[in-house]
């Protein structure tokens, strides 16, 4: 864990400040979810708060509350530039290099002349000036519960928050069942719940808000979907073909992944999907036990994340990055046999 100048950052934040709160590009649940928990919070605080973030995130995240403020800096871009340049400080929630927010408002927060403040749970974050830092924490938005508790005010914590947060807990624990899941993640949401978190209604807003093009795509990903039981490994492929098909809409390939990791005896997991826009195929892998993906997609595909939760990029072709995946496997084979003991 990293803590570096708490202290400084709550003195500098009891008088009432310009702020702006940014995400990472395509943002999820946890980001979302923490970017407008963190900023109802400071708004309560008596600060002047604004979510920029990069590009435009999922529609089944739509309905969070103060969603409708945000901006998208792609989009709206001389109001996310103005709100930037206006700022007094800048928290970057749930990423951990300012590389992770696209090459344009990189270029943006680069120029920056203020300080940042991080809070996140990814390994190997770039250094400013005040951090709150553990890979250890399940997700960001219990990482925001904690500062609110570090700042000593649990008790502004209202349905808002406590609904924001709650769906970024949900989102990034896969509904509390990853192993990151601990005790006191659990004691967090009884106390969410306590304070408004409607669960019910949060879990059927995200998942059951299913199109019907969305159900079809998951039926062709899955028809995809290839084993490689020597490895415990299997994958999933969709192509822009595929996507533009069935009406891909962002947010469409959310959680597809796990499906393969859920295969009786797959222990390492992949889907790889075309991305014409960015001229990339991007790659989300997931593992069970001590194989770490977040090394893996470090090590060979520009990517990184969490020992059990990673992603990354290929500029290759679809076929020339399957290849490259199944044949790198070879090299991680006892590995991957004694990873975890289902």
């Amino acid at each position: 864990m990293i803590l570096k100048g708490l202290q400084e950052l709550k003195t500098f934040l009891e008088k009432p400040k310009k702020i702006v709160v940014v995400g990472h590009r395509n943002p999820d649940g946890d980001a979302m979810g923490a970017t407008l928990a963190l900023k109802h919070y400071l708004d309560k605080k008596g600060h002047k708060a604004t979510v920029v973030v990069p590009n435009e995130y999922p529609e089944f995240l739509h309905w969070l509350p103060g969603s409708e403020t945000t901006y998208r800096f792609d989009w709206q871009n001389s109001q996310s530039q103005r709100a930037i340049n206006n700022s007094d400080i800048i928290f970057l929630l749930d990423f951990n290099a300012l590389h992770r927010v696209g090459s344009d408002m990189q270029n943006t927060l680069e120029k920056y002349p203020n300080d940042f403040a991080m809070i996140d749970h990814h390994q190997q974050p770039d250094e400013v000036k005040y951090m709150y830092s553990d890979v250890a924490i399940c997700s960001t938005c219990q990482m925001v519960y904690q500062f609110i508790e570090m700042m000593g005010d649990l008790d502004l914590i209202d349905a808002d928050i406590a609904t924001c947060l709650y769906t970024g807990i949900m989102t990034d624990t896969g509904s509390f069942r990853f192993r990151s899941t601990t005790s006191k993640t659990h004691r967090i949401i009884a106390d969410l719940i306590d304070k408004g978190a409607e669960n019910d209604k949060i879990h059927s807003n995200v998942y059951d808000a299913n199109s019907y093009n969305r159900l079809l795509l998951l039926g062709q990903a899955l028809s995809n979907l290839q084993i490689l039981p020597s490895y415990k490994t299997a994958y999933i492929t969709l192509t822009e073909a595929e996507k533009k098909r069935f009406d891909f809409q962002k947010g469409d390939t959310e959680g597809v992944v796990n499906y393969a990791l859920s295969l009786k005896g797959i222990i390492f997991a992949a889907i790889f999907i075309e991305d014409k826009e960015q001229a990339i195929i991007k790659i989300s892998f997931r593992s069970k036990g001590k194989f770490s993906v977040n090394q893996f997609a470090r090590n060979h595909f520009d990517g990184g994340g969490h020992d059990n939760a990673a992603g990354g990029k290929s500029k290759l072709s679809m076929a020339k990055t399957v290849t490259k995946f199944t044949t790198l496997l070879s090299k991680y084979k006892t590995e991957l046999e004694t990873s975890y003991e289902n």
